[in-house]
């Protein structure tokens, strides 16, 4: 029936500290940045890869009541609400050092795991993220 996923979602709080972070830090790439009059429609993607896209949504209308956002906004802002995704990359230990250099804060360091290396983040909004080299 299905063939792909194309996108997958997570809430920030703010869209332009978002691209800083995403793009300017972890270095995707803009996938789509339009205004939709109610809501700015904005995804990135790795490199190379423009067929699985990130939406970087601000809690709001017109998919939610401003009450709504409130609340979602609060819960991401405590951690509780954070998406979570994993990068993958050849070499796990290289890019800690790269991302740490640039300021990204890491919650977990490079760690052996049965399936590779990997490292753990978190975004500026409390979204998880995990680096991972699979060497198996």
């Amino acid at each position: 029936m299905f063939n792909a996923i194309t996108h997958s979602q997570i809430f920030v709080l703010d869209q332009d500290e978002a691209l800083d972070f995403y793009v300017g830090k972890l270095g995707l790439e803009i996938s789509a940045d339009v205004d939709l009059g109610a809501m700015r429609w904005l995804t990135v993607h790795v490199p190379g890869h423009p067929e699985r896209e990130i939406l970087l949504e601000r809690p709001g209308g017109p998919r939610m009541s401003e009450e709504t956002a409130e609340q979602v906004r609060d819960l991401v802002t405590k951690g509780a609400m954070g998406g979570w995704f994993i990068l993958t990359t050849d070499d796990c230990r290289k890019t800690y050092e790269t991302l740490l250099a640039k300021g990204v804060e890491f919650t977990e360091e490079p760690t052996e795991r049965p399936y590779g290396i990997d490292c753990g983040l978190r975004d500026p909004f409390g979204n998880r993220i995990r680096l991972t080299q699979i060497t198996v």
